[in-house]
């Protein structure tokens, strides 16, 4: 007896029952995701972030903020030779504000101490300028620096109220955001002046 195809199998199945196993499959994946989110949210562990708003508005999905953080450009010295969309680690230690900086970036993922926090993201330029202590952008020296993508780089507000958050002087705007123990990281709440102006719900 000849063995069935999985196309020969699947034409066998109504039509019906095929949509909705793949509706079905759909909002399983959704809720994966959704699910993740809500997981980083309420266990992973809170850092403080400053913060500076660059764009106004998305006009297909509603108002949101792009933002852009110190610990996006990351100093990697003279060593590392790093690529473009290549995943990386970068450990997190907090200043005397509180306000998270960073502290060294590597390819494998240490292990977080109890000072200190690891966070995952994505090289998305091996060539950038960094923000020093003056909240000026130096481009000086033979450093090298990766700019540094962690997903939490746009936060999507109630419409109307983009262009607020993005025109607010960068030294009032900080967020707080979770990092999972695997270094995934996801926008808790937003805050000017020191007082939330958005959290984000876990679902």
């Amino acid at each position: 007896m000849r063995a069935l195809s999985v196309d020969a199998i699947a034409a066998r199945v109504p039509l019906l029952w095929r949509a909705v196993a793949t509706a079905l499959l759909l909002a399983l994946g959704l809720l994966a995701l959704v699910q993740q989110r809500a997981s980083i949210l309420s266990s992973g562990t809170e850092i403080r972030l400053r913060t500076v708003p660059v764009d106004p508005r998305d006009l297909f999905r509603g108002d949101y903020v792009v933002l852009a953080y110190p610990i996006s450009v990351v100093d990697t010295g003279k060593d590392g030779d790093y690529t473009r969309g290549e995943t990386v680690y970068v450990t997190l230690r907090r200043d005397g504000e509180g306000f998270a900086r960073a502290a060294g970036v590597s390819r494998d993922r240490p292990a977080a101490s109890g000072d200190t926090v690891v966070i995952a993201g994505r090289v998305t330029s091996t060539s950038a300028c960094a923000l020093n202590d003056a909240g000026e952008f130096d481009c000086s020296g033979d450093r090298r620096r990766l700019r540094i993508a962690y997903g939490i780089e746009s936060y999507f507000v109630p419409q109307g109220e983009g262009r607020a958050i993005e025109t607010t002087d960068k030294a009032r705007v900080e967020v707080v955001a979770a990092v999972s123990a695997s270094g995934q990281a996801a926008i808790k709440r937003l805050l000017i002046d020191g007082k939330p102006v958005y959290a984000e719900p876990p679902y």
